[in-house]
């Protein structure tokens, strides 16, 4: 299924659809080339979205979820896939220490976690998963909807390594997003890898550093294809020391929209683009829990709006820095509702994605919300292998693997993020 896009300016990402096929030899060639001098994250999920004028990525999560929402068709994929990460890590590896967060009465998350579970036990590895909460002190057993369980063990530490009673793993894959900081039993391991680094979680992570690499990124791409770069990279921002319960640093959130929305407006005027720009204002770390203000005029924003959009979960710290990023509408739609689509990958490849769907939201709003469902990419044929000589727009593998190719932009640029932020890199300064 490719939801129907109802813009009428389709002609800009026809033409980018075009160009990335027409490119496509180049295009894999300059991926493998990066993936000679960069490290992929070990899995990634990126938030895509449509607007006809541009595609462009809104989110990019390193803890990713909604890996059962791939069809059964993805998964020999996500497998080989798997395999290829923990060769090029742990070689000899034999055991796989899966570490979930808190929401473990999620039915959508538990299924998750049974997917994650199942990609790598037939990537040859024994899984067990293990937390960190206090108050888990016996294996619990967890049912999960479909009839089967999980079982989730209390972490141990000893020494500098960490597992669980008779199981000693050589890789620990995180699917916690550490918001609320990195435990001290994830510190200090001794001889055993950490996937993703502890750098990595909302505790350190700050979105505005990932658009910075984008946009590098999508400059390099852009100028390989021989076009303009904001066909495929959301503009933004940042503002620091913002108080959600007050006006202190709300002048710099203005300041920065305002700025956003004017330069969005000239790139609009020289695409011939009859649209009202909008700009969205959201926490610049965290995922689950955090909001999103759209904002189409800089005097919209005050505390109460500021507040109430960017609330916190109690055991989080509060907001104190701000992304400031241009809104980029979604104008596909499945049964009249709007959708956007979310695409996964294991180390530098694509294993499938699912279309976020949401009937009570509009084409400026953050879909990721209550309510939303999911609707798996039906690949009737391999998303890897796009039809060159279709007529552009038309083509499901062709605009899968546009997705498929702007998905790993974000995926390459998570990789110079992290590496740029890593607090055990060497300097040279």
């Amino acid at each position: 299924m490719v939801p129907h896009l109802i813009t009428a300016l389709t002609g800009p990402i026809n033409e980018l659809e075009q160009r990335i096929l027409e490119s496509m030899p180049a295009i894999e060639r300059w991926f493998r080339l990066e993936w000679m001098e960069h490290t992929p994250p070990f899995y990634t999920s990126v938030d895509l979205r449509n607007a006809g004028y541009k595609l462009a990525p809104v989110d990019t999560d390193l803890f990713p979820e909604g890996f059962n929402h791939l069809t059964p068709q993805m998964l020999p994929l996500a497998v080989q896939a798997a395999m290829a990460a923990i060769e090029k890590i742990c070689p000899e590896a034999k055991n796989l220490l899966l570490v979930p967060d808190k929401r473990c009465g999620n039915s959508f998350y538990l299924m998750h976690l049974k997917r994650l579970v199942e990609i790598f036990s037939q990537a040859g590895l024994n899984v067990r998963l293990g937390s960190y909460e206090p108050e888990l002190t016996e294996p619990r057993h967890v049912a999960l909807p479909d009839g089967s369980e999980l079982v989730v063990e209390p972490l141990l530490r000893k020494r500098s390594r960490l597992g669980l009673k008779n199981f000693d793993p050589c890789t620990i894959l995180l699917n916690n997003d550490l918001s609320a900081g990195a435990p001290g039993m994830l510190q200090n391991l001794h001889e055993q890898y950490l996937l993703p680094p502890l750098h990595a979680g909302w505790g350190q992570r700050h979105k505005s550093n990932h658009f910075h690499s984008y946009e590098e990124v999508a400059k390099k791409f852009a100028k390989l294809l021989g076009m303009d770069p904001w066909l495929i990279n959301p503009m933004a921002a940042r503002c620091g020391e913002v108080d959600p319960g007050s006006d202190a640093g709300l002048d710099c959130v203005r300041t920065q929209a305002d700025a956003m929305l004017a330069k969005v407006r000239r790139k609009f005027k020289e695409y011939g683009i009859n649209e009202k720009p909008f700009v969205v204002v959201k926490a610049d770390a965290g995922s689950l829990g955090a909001g999103v203000l759209t904002v189409r005029d800089a005097r919209e924003i005050d505390a109460e709006r500021v507040h109430r959009a960017l609330m916190r979960p109690q055991d989080v710290p509060g907001v104190t820095e701000v992304l400031i990023q241009e809104g980029v509408p979604t104008y596909e739609r499945i049964n009249e509702a709007v959708a956007e689509p979310v695409v996964c990958m294991i180390d530098r490849y694509v294993v499938g994605g699912y279309y976020r769907v949401h009937a009570d939201r509009g084409i400026d709003e953050n879909l990721n919300a209550p309510g939303s469902r999911y609707v798996p990419l039906a690949f009737a044929e391999s998303h890897l292998l796009p039809l060159r000589t279709a007529k552009p727009g038309a083509s499901a593998p062709n605009r899968f693997y546009m997705y498929g190719v702007i998905g790993r932009l974000a995926m390459l640029a998570a990789s110079y993020e992290l590496e740029a932020t890593d607090p055990d890199a060497e300097s040279y300064d």
